[in-house]
């Protein structure tokens, strides 16, 4: 027999010590872990029959069964699924293959180290990458587990305390499936750490938190005599009446489907009838989960055909934009066969998947208008996501600008929708304005905001970095233009600067334009400023300086994009260039001037200067002789 011993890999060994010293305040909750898996593991091996008929084994009786030895102080989980082999173990259970959990986990880490990290936000990342099974150390000093792949002729021993390393040996007489043997610690009352070795225990904390779950969960009589019995109840909760289904089963559903162990935010049930019949159970979460932005991130539903599961993350049920949506889609007229690939162009998939995004949108609506304080949540965790449809669901843009919500210049803390902004437009207003940055504060402070501050007119203030894309995408709202303040003309209904004042500034705007050249396509009187001196304003269409810096936070150099410069001509700064001009133009230090008002600009607006240390040199000269 060929036994070796491994180390765990580092994010391993890191994540079981955090998992031994309780990230879960419930130690309960390892049950369930363990019979998800097994659950997982009897999906695919029915799966796996359907797809490969060569594969020789018996689904006529799949199940879980719960073992208890209050002697040995033992609890046995066993499944006669799809199995694993000598190398599927060494990776799920002795690594951390997925990308990006090391840096999450080092992140998590320094929070609790801190105080700062979450109870829930650490059981997040042990659930939604997969690695449930360390559980088992919160409450059992040692873990064998023994498992065989369904085909293969011999098994595998795993086997470990937690403790760094693991052995893992073969196991000829495994039979298929897997069985997780727990050795359990002391019953510890004021650890929340109860005796597992106890039936009564395991069947309450079955009810509790796997009742829904299809397959036969399976344990000795209580009487202690004749067959085992199940201990669910086995029904499905999408097939089930709504009024039959309490909001805790719904809440364990959803921490079963999602890994996420707070309760949803929202359960949304539909179901079509007639030709085409399907069921579907989605719950929106009340946070955003911790892998929404990241490339790797897992989105869809679950896949059932005729209460056969299919498919995990199902994407072609769920738009991108729409990936934190979690559930259960069950089909009846699907293959059983279907794939990836097919779903992709499947007629009844594309419909399921229309009818299923017109659904959540609705249900958001309805929360915007019926429980605005459970909307305000789903919109600041999920807003920015949701947004993202903007740029890709054509057909549905119209109702998810319905339930955008936007910062504004109208209230410091509450956002505005766009319906809500039309409605406060004062009379002669025509636009619907906007402003894109880094942040909001960033934006208050912007010289563009100041004429529209002065006539009364509201902004958005649009810092998410998708802003910057939407915007040019979405021309109009109820037949008002979204206008940047800071791109193109701007006409808000004032006096014109008059004609005696253009050509006083000619000359000054002419040289200005060509000191200015390598920087600026042009230099003009300003309609936008009434405090600030200068603003530099792009053409419809130019890229703006928070997309250029996403751009090169990319790795990618942007094409150089030269702005308007436009000058206030009533401020002092301006007017005494303007002189100094006509009375010295051939002085050198105008040249570094206007360099000075040109930095000043581009930093007003979000701008990265060309050249710092330039801009600081001429900045520092100026202030000694001030001071001389």
């Amino acid at each position: 027999m060929s036994t070796e011993t491994i180390e765990f890999q580092a994010q391993a060994r890191q994540l079981l010590q955090l998992m031994i010293h309780s990230i879960y305040s419930t130690k309960d909750v390892f049950l369930r872990e363990l019979i998800s898996n097994a659950s997982d593991a009897l999906d695919k091996l029915r799966l796996a029959a359907y797809q490969d008929k060569d594969l020789e084994v018996d689904t006529t009786d799949l199940y879980i069964a719960l073992e208890t030895d209050p002697a040995e102080r033992t609890l046995t989980v066993r499944d006669n699924g799809i199995g694993m082999t000598r190398e599927e173990v060494v990776d799920l259970i002795g690594t951390i293959a997925k990308s990006g959990t090391a840096e999450m986990l080092g992140r998590l880490q320094q929070a609790r180290e801190s105080g700062a990290a979450s109870e829930q936000a650490t059981a997040e990342l042990i659930g939604q990458f997969g690695v449930g099974f360390y559980s088992s150390f919160m409450v059992a000093d040692r873990v064998v587990l023994v498992t065989r792949k369904a085909g293969a002729g011999s098994g595998v021993r795993w086997e470990s305390d937690g403790q760094g390393t693991y052995t893992v040996s073969d196991e000829p007489d495994a039979p298929q499936g897997t069985a997780v043997t727990l050795h359990l610690k002391p019953e510890d009352s004021e650890d929340a750490l109860h005796d597992y070795a106890n039936p009564a225990t395991v069947r309450d904390i079955v009810k509790r938190y796997s009742d829904f779950i299809t397959w036969p969960i399976r344990m000795a009589p209580q009487s202690g005599e004749g067959d085992a019995e199940t201990v669910n109840s086995r029904k499905a909760l999408w097939a089930r009446s709504p009024k039959d289904v309490s909001e805790e089963e719904y809440a364990e559903f959803y921490r079963h489907v999602s890994h996420d162990w707070r309760e949803p935010l929202q359960t949304i049930r539909l179901s079509a009838e007639g030709t085409f019949e399907y069921q579907a159970l989605l719950f929106l979460p009340s946070h955003a989960p911790m892998d929404l932005f990241m490339r790797e991130s897992r989105r869809g539903v679950q896949l059932y055909v005729k209460r056969v599961f299919i498919m995990d993350d199902c994407e072609a049920l769920v738009p991108e934009y729409l990936r934190f949506v979690k559930g259960v889609v069950d089909a009846n007229d699907l293959s059983l066969n279907i794939s990836r690939e097919i779903l992709q162009q499947d007629r009844q998939i594309q419909l399921i998947r229309k009818r299923l995004v017109k659904k959540v949108l609705s249900t958001v609506r309805s929360m915007m208008d019926d429980e605005p304080e459970k909307y305000a949540t789903f919109w600041s965790e999920l807003g920015r996501a949701v947004k993202e449809g903007l740029l890709s669901d054509h057909d549905n843009r119209q109702a998810i600008l319905e339930i955008c919500s936007f910062a504004s210049t109208h209230d410091p803390e509450k956002p505005t929708t766009l319906r809500e902004y039309i409605g406060r437009m004062p009379e002669g207003q025509e636009a619907i304005y906007y402003a894109t940055g880094e942040s909001r504060a960033a934006l208050e402070n912007s010289p563009h905001l100041e004429a529209f501050r002065a006539k009364g007119y509201e902004v958005l203030l649009l810092t998410d970095p998708v802003d910057e894309v939407w915007v040019d995408m979405v021309p109009a709202f109820e037949d008002k233009a979204l206008t940047s303040v800071a791109k193109g003309e701007v006409d808000l209904g004032g006096d014109d600067v008059d004609d005696d004042t253009k050509k006083g500034f000619e000359a000054l705007l002419g040289w200005l334009a060509t000191a200015l050249e390598d920087d600026v396509k042009e230099v003009r009187l300003s309609h936008r400023l009434t405090t600030s001196a200068a603003c530099l304003v792009g053409d419809p269409g130019d890229l703006t300086p928070t997309l250029e810096k996403m751009y090169r936070a990319m790795g990618q150099e942007p094409p150089k994009v030269k702005r308007i410069l436009e000058l206030n001509p009533g401020h002092a700064l301006v007017t005494g260039l303007r002189d100094a001009h006509e009375q010295r133009p051939d002085d050198a230090g105008l040249r570094e001037t206007a360099q000075l008002l040109h930095g000043m600009a581009l930093l007003a607006e979000g701008g990265e200067l060309a050249d710092p240390a330039s801009f600081v040199a001429i900045l520092s000269r100026r202030l000694e002789r001030a001071l001389g």
